[in-house]
């Protein structure tokens, strides 16, 4: 057999050859567009420089003065005299107690990276239940990392969430470097994060990074809760937008869209608003292929090691990733390009598995009509 294979001729060797390649390209060639062809330069105009002089000139004074206005919880003196490399905002359901302790032993327990300071609290809006707020206060009283906004913590409330927080870290946090929107069901590997802020080269600011999602339609559908009417989003296509589970501003971005977010229609979804924001301030979305966005990423540790984060992550698998990705076994070359190859073929699968029993499921609706 090694004989054999020794004498393969060109063509032979040739055509192995182009169906290696051709299967990379098929894996990652999209992950690498994506990468190169949707960066662009943000545009500047006498509109974005009045913006960005408004945002230097912010005075939060009123909000700290009338703090009850706007928040139950608020943990005011937690970043006061800090210099903060990463705020962590993790939007969580206000009922959901158990997945916010899972965080604190797990990922939302480290407070630096090389010497980088890093934040994390939870972004929660009002239950329903009188009960959940006195879980709620006491889960705050015992670890004072909770943000509570004055709004009913609901799906149609995420977009006023996510002005309240950013409020709330232009505000409390204005020495905070980066801002990490993400929510409680994604697993992010913060040292990898942070290695990449630290080499962004923006130099810190004009930072909007997240899975860049590209022309995406408004929901034109009259039936759906996400209808979008043409009054209110006349466009064909929003403008590229970070997907909403996790996505990074730098703080000077955080301030801008601060200042303009009074100017963007509400009706959008919370994603779709910040992308909206951004695009009236002359921001064009950074994409990376490393956030996973909606997807979850099938385990292995050095695809964990490398990638930021993975969506839908269970209790019972959050622990171990956490754990294996830092027992300080580090991975070789040939170990992380296995395990990309490896956790992105799994995912596409549970895609198409996905899919399909979708389609088996509408199908099966539709004649039982």
């Amino acid at each position: 057999m090694p004989v054999m294979f020794c004498r393969l001729r060109t063509h032979q060797w040739c055509f192995i050859l182009f169906n290696v390649i051709l299967f990379h390209a098929l894996l990652f060639g999209a992950d690498f567009v994506e990468e190169y062809f949707l960066h662009a330069l943000p545009y500047v105009d006498m509109k974005v420089l009045e913006i960005k002089d408004k945002a230097r000139k912010l005075n939060m004074d009123p909000v700290r003065s009338n703090l009850s206005k706007y928040y139950i919880l608020s943990p005011s003196e937690v970043c006061k005299g800090k210099n903060i490399f990463l705020l962590s905002l993790i939007f969580s359901s206000s009922g959901n107690g158990t997945r916010r302790d899972l965080i604190r032993r797990t990922w939302g327990n480290v407070t630096s990276v090389g010497g980088h300071p890093i934040l994390t609290l939870f972004a929660l809006g009002m239950p329903v239940l009188v009960t959940t707020q006195q879980e709620i206060d006491k889960e705050s009283h015992k670890n004072n990392d909770i943000i509570e906004g004055l709004f009913l913590d609901s799906a149609e409330n995420e977009t006023l969430k996510i002005i309240t927080m950013t409020q709330w870290a232009v505000t409390f946090c204005p020495n905070a470097l980066f801002i990490l929107k993400v929510d409680e069901e994604m697993f992010v590997n913060l040292p990898s994060l942070v290695d990449y802020l630290l080499n962004l080269k923006e130099h810190l600011e004009d930072v909007y990074v997240g899975r860049v999602i590209h022309q995406d339609s408004p929901n034109r559908d009259p039936n759906s809760q996400e209808f979008v009417p043409l009054s209110e989003y006349p466009e064909k296509y929003y403008p590229d937008y970070c997907s909403g589970e996790a996505f990074i501003m730098s703080q000077d971005v955080a301030r801008m869209i601060y200042v303009v977010f009074k100017e963007v229609t509400m009706m959008v979804p919370a994603d779709v608003f910040v992308g909206i924001c951004a695009k009236s301030i002359g921001l064009i979305p950074i994409h990376s292929s490393r956030f996973s966005g909606k997807r979850h990423i099938r385990y292995n540790r050095c695809c964990y090691k490398f990638i930021f984060t993975s969506s839908e992550t269970t209790d019972a698998e959050m622990p171990l990733a956490w754990k294996e990705i830092n027992n300080g076994k580090e991975c070789t070359l040939f170990e992380t390009y296995y395990g990309l190859i490896s956790c992105k073929l799994l995912t596409y699968l549970d895609s198409f598995k996905r899919f399909h029993m979708g389609t088996i499921k509408n199908n099966a609706m539709y004649f039982g009509d």
